[in-house]
Protein backbone atom coordinates (compact mmCIF):
# COMPACT_ATOMS: atom_id res chain seq x y z
CA UNK A 1 0.00 0.00 0.00
CA UNK A 2 2.86 2.53 0.74
CA UNK A 3 4.79 1.23 -2.60
CA UNK A 4 1.49 2.45 -4.41
CA UNK A 5 1.16 5.96 -2.54
CA UNK A 6 4.91 6.42 -2.83
CA UNK A 7 4.70 5.49 -6.80
CA UNK A 8 1.29 8.06 -6.93
CA UNK A 9 3.05 10.75 -5.40
CA UNK A 10 6.36 10.51 -7.88
CA UNK A 11 3.74 10.85 -11.42
CA UNK A 12 2.39 13.89 -9.89
CA UNK A 13 5.60 15.60 -9.21
CA UNK A 14 6.63 13.86 -12.89
CA UNK A 15 3.70 15.02 -14.44
CA UNK A 16 3.80 18.91 -12.69
CA UNK A 17 7.43 19.22 -13.76
CA UNK A 18 6.30 18.14 -17.62
CA UNK A 19 3.62 20.41 -17.76
CA UNK A 20 5.82 23.68 -16.40
CA UNK A 21 8.74 22.93 -18.57
CA UNK A 22 6.17 22.88 -21.57
CA UNK A 23 4.10 25.98 -20.20
CA UNK A 24 8.00 27.70 -19.65
CA UNK A 25 9.44 27.20 -23.37
CA UNK A 26 6.34 28.60 -25.00
CA UNK A 27 6.81 31.85 -22.69
CA UNK A 28 3.81 31.25 -20.32
CA UNK A 29 5.35 30.57 -17.08
CA UNK A 30 8.41 29.57 -15.09
CA UNK A 31 11.59 31.66 -14.29
CA UNK A 32 11.03 33.82 -17.05
CA UNK A 33 7.41 34.88 -15.64
CA UNK A 34 5.52 34.60 -19.01
CA UNK A 35 2.09 36.34 -19.74
CA UNK A 36 1.07 38.31 -22.45
CA UNK A 37 3.12 41.26 -21.75
CA UNK A 38 4.35 43.00 -24.85
CA UNK A 39 6.92 45.96 -24.24
CA UNK A 40 6.03 48.80 -27.17
CA UNK A 41 7.79 48.84 -30.01
CA UNK A 42 9.87 52.17 -30.11
CA UNK A 43 10.17 54.54 -33.69
CA UNK A 44 13.14 56.29 -33.98
CA UNK A 45 12.63 59.41 -36.11
CA UNK A 46 15.85 58.79 -38.29
CA UNK A 47 18.38 55.45 -37.78
CA UNK A 48 21.83 56.49 -38.50
CA UNK A 49 23.11 52.70 -38.48
CA UNK A 50 22.63 49.42 -37.10
CA UNK A 51 24.45 47.17 -35.30
CA UNK A 52 23.37 43.00 -34.14
CA UNK A 53 24.47 41.80 -31.28
CA UNK A 54 24.66 38.00 -29.54
CA UNK A 55 22.65 37.78 -26.80
CA UNK A 56 22.90 34.43 -24.01
CA UNK A 57 19.72 34.00 -22.09
CA UNK A 58 16.58 34.46 -23.94
CA UNK A 59 14.55 31.38 -23.88
CA UNK A 60 11.34 32.82 -24.41
CA UNK A 61 8.95 35.78 -25.10
CA UNK A 62 8.86 37.04 -22.04
CA UNK A 63 12.68 36.89 -22.27
CA UNK A 64 12.78 38.49 -25.91
CA UNK A 65 10.42 40.63 -24.49
CA UNK A 66 12.36 42.12 -21.32
CA UNK A 67 15.44 42.63 -23.53
CA UNK A 68 13.72 44.96 -25.71
CA UNK A 69 12.40 46.60 -23.12
CA UNK A 70 15.86 46.98 -21.38
CA UNK A 71 17.39 48.53 -25.12
CA UNK A 72 14.34 50.91 -25.73
CA UNK A 73 14.86 52.16 -22.52
CA UNK A 74 17.68 54.19 -23.28
CA UNK A 75 17.52 57.00 -25.36
CA UNK A 76 18.36 57.50 -29.28
CA UNK A 77 18.41 53.64 -29.18
CA UNK A 78 15.57 50.69 -30.39
CA UNK A 79 15.91 47.10 -30.32
CA UNK A 80 14.61 44.10 -31.84
CA UNK A 81 15.21 40.58 -30.09
CA UNK A 82 15.11 37.36 -31.80
CA UNK A 83 15.30 34.69 -28.90
CA UNK A 84 15.74 32.06 -31.14
CA UNK A 85 18.72 32.79 -33.05
CA UNK A 86 19.89 34.79 -29.55
CA UNK A 87 20.19 38.05 -31.77
CA UNK A 88 19.19 41.59 -31.11
CA UNK A 89 19.54 43.84 -33.56
CA UNK A 90 19.74 47.76 -32.09
CA UNK A 91 18.84 50.60 -34.58
CA UNK A 92 20.84 53.57 -33.55
CA UNK A 93 18.95 57.88 -34.06
CA UNK A 94 22.61 58.97 -32.59
CA UNK A 95 25.87 57.79 -31.14
CA UNK A 96 25.65 55.22 -28.02
CA UNK A 97 28.23 53.50 -26.37
CA UNK A 98 28.33 49.61 -26.66
CA UNK A 99 29.25 49.89 -23.45
CA UNK A 100 26.11 51.36 -21.94
CA UNK A 101 24.04 48.80 -24.15
CA UNK A 102 25.94 45.99 -22.88
CA UNK A 103 25.86 46.96 -18.90
CA UNK A 104 21.90 47.16 -19.30
CA UNK A 105 21.76 44.17 -20.36
CA UNK A 106 23.80 42.13 -18.31
CA UNK A 107 22.18 44.18 -15.11
CA UNK A 108 18.85 42.33 -16.67
CA UNK A 109 20.78 39.09 -16.40
CA UNK A 110 21.05 38.64 -20.44
CA UNK A 111 25.22 38.99 -21.36
CA UNK A 112 26.16 39.86 -24.74
CA UNK A 113 28.28 37.61 -25.95
CA UNK A 114 29.65 39.49 -29.24
CA UNK A 115 28.63 41.16 -32.46
CA UNK A 116 27.64 39.69 -35.77
CA UNK A 117 29.28 40.98 -38.71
Amino acid sequence: MTDYFILGVIAIAVAAGVFYTVRHFKGQGGCCGGGNYRPKRKKLKQIQYQKTFLVQGMHCDHCKARVEEVVNDIPGVAGRADYKKGELVVSYEKEVSDSLIQSRLQRAGYPVTGEKS
